[in-house]
């Protein structure tokens, strides 16, 4: 189902460090203020992947409205799951930002920021679209 040409979230999932959205192509991520992001933590996401898109191909969204630490040695770990076509940072926060240059130096895949969520997810879909 479209509203305004985007997907309604079919699930939401809250861990304790972080809250997802699930979309038909996408998730939306959105990490809790303070935490410190470590590969450790990648497990969820291979469990998300595993569970909602298996032999399906989509993109992760962070929306980064909170702020919190990144390793950036969790990209390397995201990488290796197949099925990742794209990753997309939004935040209007130039420090936040700044940061993306030296993490998408970590992952080998497409990897874009973005000032506004329904561009990521535009692009996002394009990606899809076209993997």
């Amino acid at each position: 189902m479209f509203l305004n040409g985007f997907l309604f979230m079919l699930d939401f999932l809250k861990y304790d460090f972080c809250e997802i959205d699930i979309h038909q192509n996408y998730i939306v991520v959105r990490m809790n203020e303070g935490i410190s992001l470590t590969p450790d933590k990648n497990d969820v996401l291979v469990s998300v992947s595993e569970t909602y898109f298996k032999n399906k191909t989509f993109g992760y969204v962070t929306h980064r409205i909170n702020s919190y630490a990144v390793d950036p040695r969790i990209y390397l770990e995201t990488s290796k799951i197949e099925n990742l076509a794209a990753f997309a940072v939004v935040s209007n926060n130039h420090l936040a930002l700044s940061n993306t240059q030296i993490e998408k130096l970590f992952f080998k895949k497409p990897f874009k920021q973005f000032y506004i969520l329904e561009e990521a997810i535009f692009w996002i879909n394009k990606i899809i679209e076209n993997y």
